[in-house]
């Protein structure tokens, strides 16, 4: 296992560089650790090690990934991401605790907040949808992270139409978020959620358009036709 890590974090930093560094930080309002590796190279990487990695036990993976998690560095949080989406077919109900820790503790930015809920918890929750009442206790959370996490976790599900009534709860409960990123990731799951249930979404947005933040409007009707955007920016 350290052997693992030690190389992985070997073929990050010779793919490092100054320039992607300094880029990286610009998508950033808080400080954030960077090798200064690219994404697509930070996949490629994750590749590499794919055979390896997927021939371990999962829980022996996320303990690597637990370390990964716990260096700070955004390269290391996306090769965290993808070593444990590689199990998703094995996931089990006392995952979430693992995922959860993940997210409470480790979660400092909304790249990495987006590409663990997106994938790995996204697809636990269709799995086990019981759990999206954990979702709803995110919601509430003082972590912004967590409230964000919440929302981003149901983007994959929303599009598939999936768990309306769930996905309007957790927005009702974010409405008044005061967060601009937590606004943005409800605002982003009601438009995913638009996909499948364009009118449903749209009315949420109607009755509650004279509270909702900008922010999360704009997002959440995004891809609506032009007439309904208009009448849900009007005054």
């Amino acid at each position: 296992m350290d052997n693992i890590i030690e190389n992985i974090r070997e073929e990050l930093r010779k793919n490092s560089d100054e320039k992607t560094r300094a880029s990286q930080q610009n998508f950033f309002k808080e400080k954030v650790k960077f090798y200064g590796v690219k994404n697509p190279v930070v996949q490629k990487i994750c590749q590499e090690f794919s055979g390896q990695i997927k021939a371990m036990r999962k829980q022996d993976v996320f303990g690597v990934c637990e370390i990964l998690w716990q260096s700070g560095y955004m390269e290391e949080s996306l090769v965290a991401c993808t070593w444990s989406y590689y199990f998703h077919r094995k996931y089990e109900p006392a995952d979430f605790l693992v995922f959860e820790r993940w997210i409470n503790e480790y979660v400092s930015n909304w790249a990495s907040c987006d590409t663990l809920c997106n994938h790995t918890v996204g697809e636990f929750i269709m799995m086990y949808p019981e759990f999206i009442a954990r979702l709803k206790d995110f919601a509430r959370s003082g972590n912004r992270w967590t409230r964000r996490a919440a929302a981003v976790t149901l983007i994959i599900p929303a599009r598939r139409g999936l768990f309306l009534e769930d996905i309007l709860e957790i927005a009702g409960i974010l409405l008044l978020d005061k967060d601009d990123l937590v606004q943005k990731g409800y605002g982003w799951m009601l438009k995913a959620a638009s996909e499948a249930h364009c009118i449903e979404v749209f009315d949420f947005v109607l009755k509650n358009k004279s509270i909702m933040p900008r922010t999360a409007l704009r997002y959440a009707i995004e891809k609506m036709p032009e007439e309904m955007k208009t009448k849900a920016m009007a005054k």
